[in-house]
């Protein structure tokens, strides 16, 4: 059996992240020679160069799951409660939506034929997340939510 095939068969279930420009994280379900099953996380972010990507990877055996979720969730609620409370983590979530919305027109005019001549949206037409922010508020090279 061709090395391709058995990853074909081994993949029992795949979703993704955006997060940003450059990174991107997988989350697969992986079944193993014993018929068991795990999970691998993967962040994926493009190299700076855009000479290819580097990859991390973690997996997660179902013996962990349940302590690793517990812990996961107790982390995020420490930064959203403690930490950080008054943060609008859902900005991201409207970002991103906004960004589909956007690729979803661009896709749209393309298939029918029309073209956009404008390479850039003027300042005053973006909205209130894309604006851009004051120089004491921009994000770093390294910020991927900056899109």
């Amino acid at each position: 059996m061709a090395h391709d095939d058995f990853n074909q068969r081994e993949n029992i279930f795949s979703t993704k992240v955006r997060a940003g420009k450059r990174r991107t994280y997988f989350f697969d379900v992986r079944k193993t020679k014993g018929d068991d099953y795990y999970i691998t996380v993967t962040e994926s972010t493009r190299k700076f160069d855009d000479n290819g990507y580097e990859r991390h990877k973690i997996f997660l055996y179902k013996e962990d799951f349940n302590r690793f979720l517990n812990s996961l969730n107790e982390t995020i609620n420490h930064v959203k409660e403690d930490l950080m409370p008054d943060f609008d983590y859902d900005m991201y979530v409207r970002r991103q939506a906004e960004w589909d919305a956007k690729a979803a027109e661009e896709e749209a005019a393309e298939a029918s034929g029309e073209t956009n001549t404008a390479t850039e949206t003027p300042a005053a037409e973006l909205t209130t997340s894309e604006a851009p922010k004051p120089d004491s508020e921009a994000p770093s090279v390294d910020d991927d939510l900056s899109w």
